[in-house]
């Protein structure tokens, strides 16, 4: 099985030295992704817009791994503020609701405090 990287362009790869992604075989593992617009390196300051730029990272990431949202069978979520998870449901009905994988979520700091919520991903190529 050929393993393949994919980044994001974002600086925080280059620095800590890690993948947006890496795939192997028909499995795709989405490092924890940050709300983030990569396109400028800006941050919301709502956690509900950060999920959304999250779940949009994340969907752009399995797209180049030949994957989709529908594929995921596993996230996790991380919030510094476990508070704030409610506010983020509505955006992860939106787009995990009929996908349905496993999931947990758990309170931790994260490495910049712009960051509300950082969301890692597993998933398995239909």
């Amino acid at each position: 099985m050929k393993r393949k990287l994919i980044s994001s362009g974002s600086t925080f790869e280059e620095k800590i030295g890690y993948s947006r992604a890496v795939v192997q075989g028909d499995w795709v593992f989405v490092s924890g992704t940050t709300g983030y617009n990569y396109d400028d390196m800006s941050i919301s300051n709502d956690i509900a817009k950060q999920t959304e730029q999250c779940l949009l990272n994340i969907k752009h990431t399995l797209e180049q791994a030949n994957a989709n949202l529908s594929d995921i069978v596993r996230v996790t979520y991380i919030l510094p503020n476990a508070d704030d998870f409610e506010h983020c449901w509505p955006i992860l009905k939106k787009y995990l609701g009929s996908i349905k994988p496993a999931a947990t979520m758990f309170s931790a700091g994260l490495a910049d405090d712009k960051m509300k919520i950082e969301i890692q991903a597993t998933a398995l190529k239909s």
